[in-house]
């Protein structure tokens, strides 16, 4: 079967990861990795075009050197506050043909009314994923082409995103010399790489957090269920260990990296102080500090579902898969342990599986978006971004300009 070649930029707050991957459309072999540090981006959002511009073109020169070709036009992660996401309804009548079977047609008019309906001008949509049909009021149908009905009805997971912060992306992207293939809210990409078809159909709550935002991704009955950001990470506990311990943010990144741990000093086997510098440090002030930032994170995280939710649902309840912990943070030691202290719920970390090609490095939950955004392209490999905004209600400068920093005329 014919192989062609597939590329993903996951622009992150701390890092930016690139992959050159090769695929024949089952499968996937990892020919390029490049990371480089992220600047000119904050809890996700682009901040300094410059900055961030070259920053994606370190990343992608680095998995272009490794694989031995250019970089296709790649997926695009996709994080921030200003991405937001709701559950929208829609019906129409069946009145296309005498035999009153839902045709194709159907399905793209019902998907378009539901799409238009209450968009901000400024926005533009990400993603329109149905999750069940409704024909004539029997649920759960997955596929209503063919059957007969009078009443189709959908629900679909909807989610928006700012064009000014995906024009901003998209012009970084385009000054590294890549093409847009189509971008990807980050959560659901990382749900591709480490969530697992039975924890799909139950019920989970899927949570990465990076080093600028925390997303959030429930799925229930084999489909995105919610899916939210939190600007909140590990870059707020690294702040707090360089102001509590009066280390510069370089050193107290390090620091966590080599010896935070949220397991109990007196749980650890009696080794020498720390030393960080030329001080000693205790090794319990370092676990203080980054237990009380991380049980916060934990709880704004249940806050933030609690809040979108009401009480329509018991989380613990409703998702008894429990809570797949990915993404950077989530190699904290202790981590799993306390959120499944506070939550009540089962808890693991989400690794992504092992893929053919040089991709060791990325069986890591640092590396689970990453993954993910190529993942996500091989199942959806008819998803175009232009495909994705709603004419109808952006406006037409800002869709125009967007247009040209993605195609590039």
């Amino acid at each position: 079967m014919k192989t062609q070649l597939i590329g993903a930029i996951d622009i992150g707050t701390t890092k930016i990861c690139s992959l050159i991957a090769e695929t024949d459309g089952t499968g996937l072999r990892i020919l390029g990795i490049g990371t480089a540090p992220s600047n000119g981006v904050q809890k996700g959002q682009v901040v300094n075009i410059g900055e961030a511009a070259q920053a994606v073109s370190n990343s992608v020169a680095a998995a272009e050197k490794t694989a031995g070709c250019r970089v296709p036009a790649a997926v695009i992660s996709v994080t921030g506050k200003h991405v937001t996401s709701d559950n929208k309804r829609g019906v129409i009548s069946i009145t296309s043909n005498r035999k009153q079977t839902v045709l194709p047609g159907d399905v793209r008019r019902l998907l378009q009314i539901s799409r238009s309906e209450n968009i901000s001008p400024d926005q533009a949509v990400l993603h329109q994923i149905p999750r069940y049909y409704r024909v004539d009021g029997q649920d759960g149908v997955k596929d209503p082409v063919g059957m007969h009905g009078y009443r189709l009805d959908v629900e679909t997971h909807t989610v928006w995103a700012s064009i000014n912060a995906i024009e901003n992306l998209a012009k970084c992207v385009s000054a590294s010399g890549v093409k847009i293939d189509c971008l990807v809210f980050e959560p659901l990409a990382s749900g591709e790489a480490v969530l697992n078809e039975d924890e799909k159909r139950d019920g989970v709550l899927l949570v990465d957090i990076g080093g600028g935002t925390s997303n959030i991704a429930v799925y229930k009955d084999d489909s995105i269920f919610y899916s939210a950001v939190v600007p909140a990470a590990g870059n707020q506990i690294t702040k707090d260990i360089a102001m509590g311990l009066g280390y510069s943010p370089e050193f107290a990144e390090e620091l966590k990296l080599r010896h935070g741990s949220l397991i109990p000093p007196a749980s650890l086997p009696n080794k020498p102080r720390q030393k960080a510098g030329e001080q000693e440090m205790p090794p319990g002030e370092l676990f203080d500090i980054i237990n009380i930032r991380a049980e916060e994170l934990i709880r704004l995280i249940i806050l933030q579902i609690k809040n979108d939710f009401k009480d329509l649902i018991d989380p613990v309840t409703f998702l008894p898969a429990g809570m797949v912990l990915t993404g950077g943070t989530a190699n904290l030691p202790g981590l799993v342990e306390m959120a499944q202290q506070i939550t009540c719920m089962p808890c693991r970390v989400g690794y992504p599986a092992r893929v053919a090609g040089i991709a060791d490095d990325l069986c890591d939950p640092a590396y689970a978006a990453s993954l993910g955004l190529l993942i996500w392209k091989l199942q959806n490999p008819d998803i175009r971004y232009h495909q994705q905004v709603s004419p109808a209600k952006a406006r037409k400068g800002f869709f125009s300009r967007l247009m040209r920093a993605i195609t590039g005329k």
